[in-house]
């Protein structure tokens, strides 16, 4: 991407790269907007290309559910919209269970989400046999929840894709250049300071991912936000087995065209919560999906809390410069659960015993108190709007989030139902918290 200084002025700055800043960029760009979009490392670097590909609208939050069904329309037409390869395949998503709890359990998100409309259902251990040839079914999974029009792409083509075709409108992207500061004057922003130079502008989307809290303390917002470290590995070249992802039995599944395997999970606390001075701030918030997560996190004090401490000292340039020194930032992966998660592949996929990874990486998820996203303009800070905060399944609605954040800033307002997304539902109180997601 370019390296030029950047422009002075521009309609609306997107701050981040991933698939909301580059899909918002796009939507825009195509309706004659003048977008500029300013992200600290590379387009997709962190969590849009280091996710599992899931494109599901199956285990969702209820609100999440009317996004991603009209998403998944768009998903389909991708491809050919933006010429590009993408890895599209739809072959459905399959949630599995291993005992009677988990089961239930499922039924009751299967009905709940069949109301909604998505055709979901139940599935027997005879029909993921045939969904899903070489998974050893008897004696591990007693059935499933099944999608049939989800599907999966590959994460390290789709925002660079979105990215070009941004371009292509008109739209200018920046990378490597981290914002030092957002400008506000009156109750409204006026524009971004970023290491190239300043961007005036009346509209500011921060689609920073894991980074949107501490950009939106900068101007006072306080907006709830962790970070989540997950491991995902992908195995060298290997039979094709099924273009239907899955997920259960302590693993996530994932194929793609080319025969290799996406994967990741491996045991029952797959994810890793690293403490810092971050996880002090509005822990109350936190506290219900800690519980109810409980088994899938494991948490972590040591290094990262010391250097945190470190970085805030008042002599610190790294207080004065936060995302100066997160260019190109990389977490750390956890090595011995991606060796776990092979371990599960292996086992449940006679084909597949031998498996070998070929490589191993980490991303950081941003997740907020009630797990769904944020959308739409702060409401203290005029012209300041938010598109991040998808608590890990950002990837596949993603493109609806842009699409969104779009027609609320040509249009005053979206073409679907995004209030339960607000930002002021943290103030209020009122978090959408949710017993359907899986």
């Amino acid at each position: 991407m370019q390296q030029q200084p950047v422009q002075p002025n521009a309609d609306v700055v997107i701050i981040g790269g991933g698939i909301a800043g580059v899909t918002t960029a796009y939507f825009l760009a195509k309706r004659g907007v003048s977008v500029a979009l300013v992200e600290k490392s590379e387009i997709g670097f962190e969590q849009s290309s280091r996710n599992q590909g899931f494109a599901r609208q199956q285990g969702r939050h209820p609100l999440e559910i009317p996004l991603m069904m009209a998403c998944n329309k768009m998903w389909q037409g991708f491809e050919k919209e933006l010429n590009a390869d993408l890895e599209w395949q739809q072959g459905g998503n399959m949630r599995l269970a291993r005992d009677q709890q988990e089961l239930a359990r499922l039924e009751g998100i299967c009905k709940a989400e069949a109301d909604l409309g998505l055709g979901v259902r139940m599935v027997s251990p005879a029909e993921i046999k045939k969904l899903i040839p070489g998974l050893d079914v008897e004696g591990n999974f007693i059935g499933g929840m099944y999608c049939q029009s989800d599907g999966q792409a590959e994460p390290t083509k789709v925002p660079a894709a979105f990215a070009r075709a941004a371009q292509e409108y008109g739209a200018k992207i920046y990378t490597r250049c981290p914002v030092e500061r957002i400008e506000v004057a009156g109750g409204k922003v006026v524009g971004v300071d970023t290491l190239r130079g300043g961007i005036k502008a009346p509209v500011v989307v921060c689609a920073a991912g894991a980074w949107s809290s501490r950009l939106a303390r900068t101007i006072g917002l306080g907006f709830p936000q962790r970070m989540i470290r997950s491991t995902c590995s992908e195995s060298v070249e290997v039979p094709f087995i099924s273009k239907t992802v899955m997920w259960g039995g302590g693993f996530i599944f994932r194929q793609r065209p080319n025969g290799m395997v996406w994967f990741s999970g491996g045991s029952n606390r797959g994810a890793d919560y690293d403490i810092t001075l971050e996880s002090l701030r509005n822990m109350w918030m936190f506290m219900p999906n800690y519980v109810k997560n409980r088994r899938a996190i494991e948490l972590h004090i040591g290094g990262p809390l010391l250097a945190d401490i470190w970085r805030n000292m008042p002599w610190s340039d790294y207080r004065k410069h936060p995302f100066r020194y997160a260019v190109m930032w990389e977490p750390k992966p956890n090595l011995k659960k991606a060796e776990l998660s092979r371990r599960a592949v292996a086992k449940h996929f006679t084909a597949l015993k031998d498996i070998r990874i070929g490589r191993t990486w980490a991303g950081g998820i941003d997740a907020t108190p009630d797990a769904i996203p944020v959308l739409g303009e702060a409401d203290t800070v005029k012209g300041f709007l938010f598109a991040t905060g998808f608590s890990g399944h950002g990837f596949g609605i993603g493109p609806m989030a842009g699409k969104m954040t779009a027609e609320l800033i040509t249009d005053g307002k979206p073409s679907m139902d995004i209030s339960g997304f607000r930002f002021s539902r943290f103030k209020e109180g009122k978090l959408a918290m949710s017993m359907t997601q899986v």
